[in-house]
């Protein structure tokens, strides 16, 4: 199966140059507390708009409203209108005070992401099909919005660009962009890391990230759709619209490695993955299994595994390994070594604190710009996703800078979706060795 697809004219980045950007766009986590500030606007009202009205949108708009009964939910926007009109209905049995969107303001199409951006917003929430964070997110900001977009930012490189340029121009604007790697907001999570990067473990020598889990729900296809929207239903199953298992569920194991190895980007990865369970019933084009090995300039090497199989053990797990002890991550978070401690402090919902971060900045007026770890810890996940592709090593710079796109950028509902079904009903996945992506 060949992935090559034609080079665009783009700069390309150096390992130091993308450093040096992503770095002017982050703003460290615990410049903002996560308790609430005083509002400084009195009783006026955060108007907030919806991108993705599945089962995570909904939870984010929740999220969001849980900040304060300031918030307001004026607007929604889906693909399909199914879903728009549940996620509403739903939304407001549960925040009956809070969600105000009228008929006028229930937006579908693939067009609808805009349409909510120039309804009358403060804040947009982009949770909705991966493929199109960056372009939401981009769009968001160019008009002038605060935003919360879920992970992953990008599922290919020449979305990280695009993304790159999101959270530059936001600083530039000083709007803020908070990230749905939520487990940088969960309390136990935060006082462990920064543990370690108080020295508690020493050197960290090595990493080993755990993602093993049951596969996504399979939505069974219905009388009348087409294979586009029999694609749509079910995107999580396919690559070129959730970018596989690594950058949708691995990226936040790895993200808290790259937190604690203090935002540094390696020097190469190879790995390896493939099918080997998930046929029946269909599970589109995507992996259900990657080991990633990513090496660091320093010596450090960080191993993730990522599994979606049904009827499997399951775990999700960090363990952290410096020269004077051990860190594990996320459930009961402690330390073990020359330092002997464990997390009992008080618990939060990581989901809720997000959005209290992001809609006090904007209370306040402060920015909090999540930018640093949205375009790494991406990257990171792209790169091992790739490898298990192709089967080969790879240098930063060379994942990074790579034309390769997982999809078109333009979706209209007459168009063949690129990957399509054989004769059998299955879908062919890459194939390590032979699979090239430009």
């Amino acid at each position: 199966m060949n992935e090559r697809h034609e080079p665009t004219s783009r700069q390309r980045f150096s390992r130091r140059q993308f450093l040096a950007a992503s770095a002017a766009a982050g703003t460290a986590l615990g410049t903002l507390p996560l308790a609430r500030s005083v509002h400084a606007a009195g009783s006026d009202v955060i108007k907030v708009g919806l991108i993705g009205c599945g089962g995570r949108g909904s939870g984010a708009a929740v999220n969001a409203m849980n900040a304060g009964p300031d918030v307001r939910l004026i607007a929604m926007s889906d693909i399909f209108d199914d879903k728009v009109k549940t996620s509403r209905a739903n939304l407001k049995n549960n925040k009956p005070d809070q969600v105000a969107v009228d008929d006028d303001h229930c937006f579908v199409g693939f067009d609808a992401y805009q349409k909510v951006i120039d309804s009358g917003v403060d804040v947009v929430l982009i949770a909705c099909t991966s493929k199109y964070h960056p372009l939401y997110l981009k769009a968001a900001v160019d008009a002038g919005k605060h935003v919360f977009v879920e992970k992953p930012h990008a599922i290919d490189p020449p979305g990280i660009h695009v993304v790159q340029q999101a959270v530059d121009e936001a600083q530039k604007k000083k709007l803020s962009i908070v990230s749905g790697l939520c487990w940088r907001y969960d309390k136990a999570v935060q006082e462990t890391i920064q543990r370690v990067l108080d020295g508690a473990i020493g050197d960290i020598v090595a990493i080993q990230e755990t993602y093993m889990r049951s596969t996504y729900r399979n939505i069974e296809r219905q009388a009348g759709w087409s294979e586009l929207e029999y694609q749509f239903r079910n995107w999580y199953h396919f690559r070129w619209l959730s970018g596989d298992d690594g950058p949708q569920s691995l990226l936040h194991s790895i993200d808290k490695a790259a937190w604690a190895l203090r935002e540094e980007t390696p020097v190469k990865a190879f790995g390896s993955g493939g099918r080997s369970s998930c046929f029946s019933p269909v599970h589109g084009d995507v992996f259900d299994h990657d080991a990633i090995v990513y090496e660091y300039a320093n010596g450090v090497r960080l191993y993730a595994n990522v599994r979606a199989q049904d009827g499997c053990y399951s775990e999700v797990s960090d363990t952290i390994l410096g020269t004077k002890g051990r860190a594990y991550l996320p459930n009961k978070c402690r330390i073990e070594g020359a330092t002997n401690w464990e997390y009992s402090g008080p618990k939060a919902n990581m989901y809720d604190a997000e959005h209290v971060v992001l809609f006090d900045a904007v209370r306040s007026g402060q920015t909090v710009n999540d930018g640093l770890r949205m375009v790494r810890s991406t990257m990171l996940s792209l790169l091992g996703q790739m490898v298990c592709y192709t089967g080969q090593q790879m240098t930063w710079e060379q994942a990074l800078n790579s034309p390769w796109r997982a999809g078109p950028d333009n979706v209209s509902w007459d168009m063949d979706p690129p990957a399509k079904p054989g004769a059998d009903g299955t879908y062919p996945v890459p194939i390590p060795g032979i699979t090239k992506l430009a």
